[in-house]
């Protein structure tokens, strides 16, 4: 039995409503990737953990114990996940978010420990589910001062995409969408911390706001709703490094990735 198998299991049942304030936020914060009665994407924003100062940690997240266990690890990522779409989400709809931890599982990698933690969440309307997501973070330790950066291969060439378009990001981009989906990772909004603390080189591009970008350009090149979508993080995004989301086809889709121009793949995901 691991040493926190005992949090397996515990979760959080909330309810939200898809208001049309919450709508429209959503759209004028990402004009380009906001389309739809209900944008994809929007989930992201509906029953956040809202917990008062003295319970966040270090990084601005609820500190670890209260909604997953007291990890050794404080470094936090958002690894990847996966999406499978039932349904539809609309206008004005009271959506109940069913959370559950699902797994804990500690690695050793190339840089020294990790724990992944992988979260359920389970979308229902009047009953009925709407979407189902597994999302996967990963806890490791915090980088050793003067450590070198870590190398990342660049993007492997893959020819000519069927579709590509830039990733946006400036930083009032990085706060609204924070601030849209109550994401309080001091990563995205305090560069002294983001370069100090946890080592990146500026703010760090969200990872949920490089997988809508890239779940928005499978959607219009297949043409019909999603069924389900795989992502994965890959390296760090940070301001100031050109994107581009790119779609290619795949046996059983499409494979997308984000790629920094003249850089690493920084994620990758398939949809179909």
């Amino acid at each position: 039995m691991g040493l926190f198998d005992d949090w397996i299991g515990r979760g959080s049942r909330r309810v939200d409503t898809l208001s049309p304030r919450l709508i429209a936020q959503y759209r004028a914060t990402l004009p380009d990737l906001a389309t739809g009665e209900v944008p994809l994407g929007l989930f992201w924003a509906l029953s956040p953990d809202a917990y008062p100062p003295e319970e966040l940690g270090r990084d601005g997240h609820p500190r670890l114990g209260l909604e997953l266990p007291p990890l050794p690890l404080k470094r936090r990522m958002w690894a990847g996940g996966e999406i499978t779409f039932h349904g539809a989400f609309h206008a004005g709809d009271e959506v109940t978010r069913d959370s559950r931890i699902e797994r804990i599982a500690d690695k050793t990698g190339s840089t020294g420990p990790l724990i992944f933690v992988s979260v359920r969440h389970d979308y229902l309307v009047g009953g009925a589910m709407i979407l189902s997501e597994r999302q996967d973070l990963v806890y490791r330790e915090d980088p050793f001062a003067g450590a070198p950066p870590p190398v990342y291969p660049d993007a492997p060439d893959l020819g000519p995409p069927l579709a590509s378009m830039p990733l946006l990001a400036d930083p009032v981009r990085l706060f609204r969408f924070s601030a849209m989906t109550f994401n309080g990772h001091r990563i995205h909004y305090d560069a002294d911390y983001a370069r100090q603390v946890e080592g990146y080189t500026g703010l760090v591009v969200h990872g949920p706001l490089q997988a809508v970008a890239m779940m928005v350009l499978a959607d219009r090149m297949l043409g019909r709703g999603l069924n389900r979508f795989v992502y994965r993080g890959l390296s760090p995004l940070t301001l100031g490094q050109n994107a581009v989301v790119e779609a290619y086809p795949d046996a059983a889709g499409l494979a997308l990735r984000v790629r920094r121009v003249g850089g690493p793949v920084t994620m990758a995901g398939q949809a179909c």
